[in-house]
């Protein structure tokens, strides 16, 4: 499988954050969680003043744009091009161009790589999602969709499920 790498999506202005939450859903949906792995508008905080009135918001930084971290294939770039308020990859004609980590680095994304206390054995306790309070042990680990296999026991059958880094902690 080839790897994944950050591509830019050319959306209708205001409707970044539609686009991300129907590109979610599509994942979920399609069963596309190591096609697609992050969908995300850059936010930056900014500090206004209105009637006098320090307030701090946050404000797209590139409104009209939305990132994805994906592995770019006919499946995944069809999936993201007929999305309802994408218009479009960024890149010459119809061949998106992938982002280079020296583009990535002042937008504040974070690489791929996370160091981890986490090890395939270690017992784990599920903290959020579906299976909340849920205890299995790690059978796998990958780091390029930032997740966990555990197996757990359901219907009386050890069966595996995939967690984000987020979702578990350590026992």
């Amino acid at each position: 499988m080839s790897e994944a790498n950050w591509y830019v999506v050319h959306t209708y202005s205001g409707y970044e954050n539609k686009v991300k939450v129907d590109i979610e859903k599509t994942i979920e949906n399609r069963n596309l969680h190591d096609q697609i792995l992050e969908v995300t508008v850059p936010m930056q905080d900014v500090v206004e003043v209105k009637n006098g009135v320090r307030k701090q918001v946050q404000k797209k930084m590139f409104p009209g744009y939305v990132l994805i971290n994906m592995v770019m294939n006919d499946e995944t770039w069809y999936v993201v091009r007929n999305t309802r308020g994408v218009t479009g990859f960024v890149g010459p004609g119809s061949k998106p161009v992938p982002l280079s980590e020296e583009e990535m680095r002042p937008l504040g994304i974070r690489s791929s790589e996370i160091a981890l206390d986490y090890e395939v054995g270690d017992a784990v306790t599920v903290i959020s999602g579906a299976w909340e309070g849920t205890v299995g042990n790690i059978s796998a680990i990958n780091q390029s969709k930032q997740s966990v296999t555990i197996n757990v026991d359901m219907f009386g059958r050890e069966t595996p499920v995939e967690l984000n880094f987020t979702e578990v902690k350590k026992m």
